[in-house]
């Protein structure tokens, strides 16, 4: 056995044992997919997603990660826990990655410490690196590459066994490895079921994904107002999305991960929406600091939560909305008053007309305007600001 085949066999099998449910290694080149991924960024597809474009070069190799890179370990990590528990009045959903009281980033790094130590006791002197994607890395074309499955028609890696619930992560090295055969085969078939099901219908075509209209990108990275055509479709989800990963036939058989940083928090499947109102700053983050939720930050998540309380309209959840009128943050007081315009109740337009006479953000001012005009349609009367 040369020294490429055992660093390769020691670093899976440590990988096996610590955690990791697939593992391939491939070579370090240009990934297949760099042009229809710059194509992708010139249609516009990544919206708010400006670090992508930012650096699209650096996605031209993975030696923007690690300078002399040879090889790449792919790894995936299952993170399907317990089923969706159904929600009731006032509540959201939030995407099943999400649910466990660790953000995955620093399980996966962690464990990938682990992996570098064997790196270094092989070949004391050889440069390596471990990501969990933030780096300017095609995780899933390397992943296929390294033969752990396809990329299906939603733009997301499958496992015929996995399916799609697991995290990739990669590790980098100036060593050679031992190179697994790429995946070439699509099992997707003529099945459509994840392009049907996208309630916001985010996919313009087989293989292709428009974040600017995916639940997840609205929910989580958009940083602006949601377009009000997309919010019915949000539902009621407050963080992330599995609609296309919930019907995907492959996805039916995947096992259940019993990885203790991923169990679902009881509070998280699903959400209490009212309990995120009551927040403020320090509250928010000693509560989500250490989770994925906090990547929306306290704005993003009452934003996200008042639209859900809009498509559900929820007795108990009134008087939160319209404290939220008045919230400090435009992004919370627009959404609040669009989710008003849902409601029927005397107190909720006598609180839309008073926000009005005091509110100076144009947003504001239109998004209430509208919000007024929604209720006196639906009434068949005046608002105090009509003429």
């Amino acid at each position: 056995m040369n020294s490429s085949q055992s660093l390769t066999q020691e670093l899976k099998r440590t990988a096996h044992r610590i955690g990791f449910d697939l593992v391939g290694a491939c070579p370090a080149v240009t990934p297949n997919g760099i042009s229809r991924f710059k194509q992708w960024l010139e249609t516009g597809y990544g919206g708010q997603m400006h670090y992508l474009g930012d650096r699209a070069t650096a996605y031209e190799h993975p030696r923007s990660v690690l300078e002399n890179v040879r090889s790449m370990l792919i790894l995936g990590m299952n993170y399907r826990t317990a089923a969706p528990v159904s929600r009731t009045d006032a509540e959201g959903r939030v995407s099943r990655y999400a649910w466990g009281p660790e953000d995955y980033h620093d399980v996966i790094h962690s464990r990938l410490g682990q992996l570098i130590e064997v790196v270094h006791r092989q070949a004391p002197d050889t440069a390596v690196r471990g990501v969990v994607d933030t780096a300017p890395l095609l995780e899933r074309e390397f992943a296929q590459a390294a033969g752990l499955g396809w990329i299906g028609k939603n733009t997301l890696l499958l496992n015929r066994d996995m399916g799609s619930w697991f995290f990739l992560a990669a590790l980098l090295t100036e060593a050679e490895l031992d190179h697994d055969l790429s995946f070439d085969q699509d099992h997707c078939g003529s099945c459509r079921a994840c392009l049907d099901a996208c309630p916001t219908d985010a996919f313009p075509e087989p293989y292709v994904l428009d974040a600017t209209r995916c639940i997840s990108y609205l929910t989580i990275e958009l940083r602006d107002h949601i377009p009000a055509e997309l919010r019915p479709g949000m539902d009621d989800w407050i963080f992330g999305c599995d609609v296309c990963q919930e019907v995907c036939p492959w996805n039916q058989r995947a096992p259940i991960s019993t990885e203790p940083a991923f169990q679902a928090q009881e509070d998280f499947n699903p959400l209490d929406l009212v309990s995120l109102f009551e927040l403020d700053d320090e509250s928010f983050r000693r509560r989500f600091r250490k989770t994925p939720l906090w990547r929306a930050r306290r704005r993003g998540l009452l934003r996200n939560a008042a639209i859900v309380l809009g498509n559900h309209p929820a007795e108990r959840a009134e008087e939160v909305l319209i404290g939220g009128l008045n919230d400090d943050d435009e992004l919370v007081r627009v959404a609040c008053a669009w989710a008003l315009s849902r409601y029927k109740s005397s107190s909720s337009l006598t609180a839309l007309d008073n926000r009005r006479a005091v509110e100076t953000d144009v947003v504001v001012i239109q998004e209430i305007d509208n919000a007024l005009w929604q209720r006196r349609e639906k009434s068949g009367g005046r608002s105090r600001t009509s003429k």
